[in-house]
């Protein structure tokens, strides 16, 4: 991310003229790398989002809520102590360093009246938030380090605080193009002992030399310019001039970049009164946060789905092990019969194998195994034995098979849901659908049976997630003039199954995972060419939806059918 110095000083310039003198009225420690101030001034209030997780550390106001812990952490009631109803005298940031510090006076609840101040580092994986008093002497930080645990710095309480080492050049320090210029040529050489910069892009060699500037802050000013990536002196002087510029102007503004990425310009307009870098960062950082934390749950609950599927195959293949076993039922009771009829020809000698004419093959040899340690009486019996176990267990094992491969079968449709997925909610349906038909009655992954009690709750509790309200809401068109209603899980296509009115059409792919489709009639005859549309949609609905042909049911919603006391299906089992 380009959450470099240039940013952090365009933010902090923007904060500058909206929270200072604003009194600290909240303070909140949403998780353990983020802590939000709530700020009051001039009759706004502001959130201050100070993030430092190593992929998203930001600082900058924010409009969105943040769940609370019940109880609030160490650091965040060492905040409330010192900076409640405190006032905001200065912010402002260390040169382009990614460290900004917040001045507080006033008084707290601690009833001390001295200066503090929030030092925000954002650095990072070594992002941190220190709270100091006048002194720079450390009163507590969210995230302590010490010498022991290879920091070169001591950041706990008591400790006084030092800025973080920076070996590279200061640009606020240098005065025009050519010292620029000439600096940059001369750090390069002496510093980084690279003696030919032609083999360089420009874009590389000014993040290696300057601190707080990054490569992609730089490639969005080659972009602007429209100039090439070299290292020279007419393109050190262009970008000298940018970037003053930006540090001087009130013209700033920031905007998607280079594999979406951000970086920030200098914009048409004056955005003297604007917070549109603040926001900008604050709408960039939630999507992306929501995006990641919905990736996560989502693979994370298709990897719980994909090993309880890789369970279910390794039953079914147990099972057709058993059930091939099971094939030979009939030649086991053959066996026994053959023995029992010839144990008068049979010698009590001890054999492996004999020959018998089998009278159900004309009179054919056919040759039976024997346990010799057992008179052949005992094999006869122990086939007889063998033969109605397998017997019955065929019946048990093939009514087991169904069960599973109708699992199987369900499951998988589940999986399918993935693909119409976009939001936490629906992920959210989703897993209370598979814990509900899996989860819940699988004693590996539950340590305690339900009671009576127990079960009572869990159909009132299938009831409620009948509810629209519980089971999200589906995909809804229209087509021609006509509503179409289309589920994008189980539970969803069974809610809008049964809500349809008798004159409403059913459409689902034949024979095919994918989504009930409704298309609400409202007693008007649609005609084919909707129909073919609608139709369409419900193949496109469907795990088929790259095939160039598919095939799709429909029929009047009044004919569709669900056998009684079944899952929530996607269409597969329904009967029309």
């Amino acid at each position: 991310m380009a959450f470099d110095g240039l940013v952090t000083y365009s933010v902090v310039k923007e904060l500058q003229q909206h929270i200072i003198d604003g009194k600290i009225d909240k303070i909140f420690e949403p998780n353990s790398n983020e802590v939000i101030l709530g700020i009051y001034c001039n009759g706004i209030k502001y959130a201050l989002d100070m993030v430092t997780s190593s992929n998203y550390y930001r600082l900058c106001l924010t409009t969105s809520s943040k769940p609370n812990p019940t109880f609030a952490p160490n650091f965040c009631m060492v905040l409330r102590k010192y900076l409640l109803n405190t006032r905001i005298t200065k912010i402002d940031t260390n040169s382009l360093e990614r460290i900004v510090t917040i001045e507080f006076e006033g008084h707290s609840k601690s009833e001390d009246t001295s200066t503090k101040k929030l030092i925000v580092e954002l650095m990072g994986k070594h992002s941190n938030i220190i709270l100091v008093n006048s002194n720079n002497i450390i009163i507590d930080a969210l995230k302590h380090f010490t010498l022991e645990t290879n920091s070169y710095r001591n950041i706990v309480p008591n400790a006084l605080y030092t800025l973080p080492i920076s070996h590279k050049l200061n640009f606020m320090e240098i005065k025009d193009s050519n010292i620029f210029y000439q600096t940059t040529l001369q750090y390069m050489r002496e510093t980084l002992q690279i003696m030919d910069t032609s083999s360089l892009k420009l874009s590389e060699i000014i993040a290696n030399t300057y601190t707080g500037i990054s490569k992609v802050s730089i490639l969005s000013i080659i972009q602007e310019l429209q100039m090439e990536d070299v290292f020279n002196e007419i393109t050190m002087k262009k970008i000298y001039t940018y970037l003053t510029n930006i540090l001087q102007s009130s013209r700033v503004a920031a905007h998607l970049f280079c594999n979406n990425d951000y970086s920030i310009y200098l914009a048409n307009s004056d955005k003297t009164n604007s917070l549109q870098v603040n926001f900008f960062l604050d709408d960039y950082y939630v999507k992306k946060e929501a995006l990641e934390s919905f990736m996560t749950y989502r693979d994370n609950l298709s990897r719980l789905i994909l090993n309880y599927l890789k369970k279910l195959n390794r039953k079914l293949s147990n099972i057709n092990i058993k059930l091939k076993e099971c094939q030979n039922t009939d030649l086991y009771k053959l066996y026994g019969e053959l023995i029992t009829n010839n144990l008068y020809r049979i010698s009590h000698q001890h054999v492996d194998t004999i020959q018998i004419e089998n009278y159900y093959d004309d009179n054919n040899l056919i040759t039976i195994p024997l346990d010799k340690a057992e008179s052949p009486a005992m094999n006869a019996k122990r086939y007889f034995k063998k033969y109605n176990k397998l017997k019955n267990a065929k019946q048990i094992v093939e009514l087991q098979k169904k069960e599973v491969e109708s699992e199987i079968n369900y499951l998988e449709s589940i999986i399918y849901e993935f693909e119409l997925a976009s939001t936490i909610s629906d992920i959210d349906n989703i897993y209370n659908e598979f814990s509900e038909n899996f989860l819940a009655s699988d004693s590996s992954y539950t340590k305690h049976k339900k009671t009576k009690k127990n079960k009572k709750q869990t159909k009132s509790s299938k009831k409620e997630l009948q509810s629209a309200s519980k089971i999200g809401v589906p995909i809804q068109t229209s087509i021609d003039g006509f509503k179409v209603i289309i589920g994008k899980n189980n539970k969803q296509n069974d809610y809008i199954t049964k809500q349809a009115n008798n004159d409403d059409v059913w459409f689902h792919a034949k024979d095919i995972h994918g989504s009930h489709v409704i298309l609400k009639t409202e007693t008007k005859m649609p005609t084919q060419d909707t129909i073919n549309s609608v139709a369409a949609l419900a193949a496109f609905y469907s795990k088929a939806s790259q095939s160039s042909n598919v095939a799709v049911d429909y029929t009047f919603a009044k004919y569709v059918k669900k056998p009684s006391k079944s899952k929530p299906r996607n269409g597969n089992l329904y009967k029309s």
